[in-house]
């Protein structure tokens, strides 16, 4: 197969500022492959890099391709890859982090402080028709799921993930905060493994009649509700997960925990949160974080070929290179779940 010497990518500039630009089909090194990317899935840490030009600590300071939810297949590898690869369609988990660091030995390698991620400055993403990645971590993915679906394991991945750090087992009752993709594919892995109520709340009324088709047992719209008690019934949950980043969302799902129970925060956008301490001792909750994820690709590839997770039906938007600032604002329109760039 004859490879193109160029490519297309899109380029971010400055905030609000994405530009076209022909670059060099890279070339895959020792342990890896070249990618022909056919998928991409928008996630909000690449619209607040386009409208913002940072998050956080991490700081656009130099030309970035955004894009870190991507499929392809594999078209050439490097020294040490088999060649039968080539040919491979698969899923591209985007961190890569150092092989033998401790957290990496530990099996917690999403922890590695020196973890390269695609889409994080100064990493370039994947909005680009071709890039290269170590054959470990591209995923092969079946027949039986599609381009756009095999993109979308990352977020499927981030699911799995805050199940598992909530402990969720059979019978437990879970509350999620949140009905965009990341909330309801947590929801839906809590049925999954088990769950027997899964409530879900969100701001956006037709989010909510989504997540009924993610597992939800029971579905409430919250409006600005109040820190102690949102407008919803129900308390004694085992599992709490927060998908929204913002402070009032969380503070209601720790008043409604069981003793014992435990909250995940999965969402981002607070710096700090105004902890009610008493609450947290007497009922001796657990509070964790989710960074990312670790050793789901395996579990989220059986999950969509088997069709128990419908990853298909969260896309609501298609668009090409040369649309995705439209990709990255696709969020804000009624009924949008997820934007997926097609290179």
């Amino acid at each position: 197969m004859s490879l193109p010497q160029s490519m297309r990518a899109s380029v971010l500039t400055g905030p609000g500022r994405l530009l076209v630009e022909e670059r060099p089909v890279p070339v895959p090194g020792p342990g890896e492959v070249l990618v022909r990317i056919l998928a991409v899935g928008v996630c909000g840490s690449d619209t607040h890099y386009y409208e913002h030009g940072r998050i956080g600590d991490f700081v656009v300071e130099e030309p970035l391709v955004l894009g870190h939810e991507p499929s392809g297949q594999v078209v050439a590898v490097g020294p040490g890859v088999d060649p039968a690869r080539v040919g491979e369609r698969v899923s591209l988990e985007p961190g890569i982090p150092e092989p033998f660091s401790a957290e990496t030995l530990a099996g917690r390698y999403n922890l590695d402080p020196a973890v390269r991620f695609f889409a994080t400055p100064p990493v370039d993403g994947v909005f680009s028709e071709y890039a290269v990645h170590p054959a470990a971590f591209c995923h092969t993915v079946p027949d039986s799921v599609s381009d756009e679906a095999a993109a979308l394991l990352e977020p499927l991945s981030v699911g799995i993930a805050a199940v598992q750090a909530g402990h969720v087992r059979l019978g437990s009752r879970v509350l999620v905060a949140g009905a965009g993709p990341i909330g309801l594919l947590v929801a839906q892995c809590a049925a999954l493994a088990g769950a027997t109520d899964v409530v879900v709340t969100d701001v956006r009324a037709e989010r909510l009649e989504v997540a009924r088709g993610y597992g939800a047992t029971d579905v409430f719209t919250t409006q600005d509700a109040p820190e102690q008690g949102a407008p919803f019934p129900g308390s004694g949950y085992d599992v709490f997960v927060d998908a929204t980043g913002v402070q009032p969302a969380v503070l209601s799902g720790l008043h409604r925990l069981a003793p014992a129970g435990r909250a995940v925060l999965v969402g981002m956008g607070m710096d700090t949160l105004a902890l009610p301490v008493p609450l947290v001792q007497n009922r001796e909750l657990v509070i964790t974080g989710t960074f990312r994820y670790a050793n789901t690709w395996p579990t989220a590839v059986r999950l969509a070929a088997s069709g128990e997770v419908d990853l298909d039906g969260l896309v609501t938007s298609r668009h090409g290179l040369d649309d995705v600032a439209g990709a990255l604002t696709a969020g804000r329109g009624a009924g949008a779940l997820k934007a997926v760039v097609r290179p």
